[in-house]
């Protein structure tokens, strides 16, 4: 089924672990993976253009090369030493797909050729998530609201489920496989249709602390289900410490959400379709990065419906 696709490019201050409002400056997750804590920052979105269609450029003949002696003449390179250390603001670039993902069953992986899993997860068991590969968020919630629980989890029928309550008890889990500096992750996810006051996150968290507090949220949901966006935090604080992109996407149906990270940049898939590229050197990650799976919430003061979020699998590649 395709899909029309918008994307949004924001610059706002926010801070870490899973982008949405109500948000913690500045926090860092414990290093110890058996009790991670995590902080959730604030979102807000700007317009990006769509990238055009190339349809009608490649209908039309090319016209006949100019004579070689007429070509201009080569331009030297640019020293590194003449680039500036930081472009201006909004001088990073985040591509938009010139048509809809393709559908829940594209993977990146298979699309651009990853070679095979090294690692993951197939959920292809029955019981708690393998204390071997994840370890359990056991304590407060984002931003201290509610409460982080391995009992929220639960593995059967090939797919892991974390649920939030109505009081606001949820959870999350860190990889200990895959602590490694550049890679690429795939994660297949789906939500119940959700209370707004719970978002799901699948993103890369720094494997010890960071100088730029580095951050990759490569999907996270916020208040509605029709979208899903894409958060690359390159600061500890101030007025620009991330970059985002927006994805409308039916959350409630099974996707597969891919980040690539590269000496080159960070880049982003939704069912094997690129959605967001920043090769800003200075907003690339400074130490090595692993996986993580969260249901946040963020009280609104209103009463809470129970919601659900499932991934069917995580690989990791080269």
């Amino acid at each position: 089924m395709l899909k029309k696709i918008a994307v949004t490019v924001t610059l706002g201050a926010l801070s870490l672990t899973g982008c949405s409002s109500a948000s913690l400056a500045g926090s860092v997750e414990p290093a110890n993976a058996t009790t991670p804590t995590s902080s959730t920052p604030s979102a807000s979105t700007s317009s990006a253009p769509s990238a055009a269609s190339a349809t009608a450029a490649a209908a039309t003949p090319a016209p006949p090369a100019p004579p070689a002696a007429a070509a201009p003449a080569p331009v030297a390179p640019v020293p590194a030493a003449a680039v500036p250390a930081e472009p201006p603001a909004r001088a990073v670039p985040v591509a938009a797909p010139a048509a809809p993902p393709a559908g829940d069953g594209v993977q990146a992986a298979a699309a651009f050729g990853w070679g095979p899993v090294l690692a993951g997860d197939e959920f292809s068991y029955t019981g708690a998530p393998d204390p071997a590969k994840w370890g359990m968020y056991d304590g407060p919630g984002h931003a201290g609201k509610g409460i982080r629980s391995p009992r929220a989890w639960s593995v059967a029928d090939g797919v892991v489920t974390v649920t939030g309550d109505s009081a606001g008890t949820t959870g999350g889990m860190s990889a200990k496989f895959s602590q490694q500096t550049y890679g690429r992750w795939e994660t297949r996810m789906k939500t119940s249709v959700r209370d707004s006051e719970y978002h799901p996150v699948l993103l890369l968290w720094p494997n010890k602390p960071s100088a730029n507090c580095a951050e990759v949220d490569f999907a996270e949901g916020e208040s509605k289900t029709s979208a899903m966006k894409f958060y690359l935090h390159y600061a500890c604080s101030g007025g620009k410490f991330q970059v985002s992109a927006a994805t409308p996407v039916d959350s409630t149906q099974w996707h597969n959400y891919a980040v690539e990270w590269t000496p080159s940049g960070v880049t982003g898939y939704i069912d094997g379709v690129r959605t967001f590229t920043d090769t800003n050197p200075g907003h690339q990650p400074t130490v090595g990065m692993h996986q993580t799976i969260q249901l946040d919430w963020f009280p609104d003061g209103t009463a809470v419906t129970p919601s659900q979020m499932q991934v069917d699998w995580v690989r990791v590649y080269q």
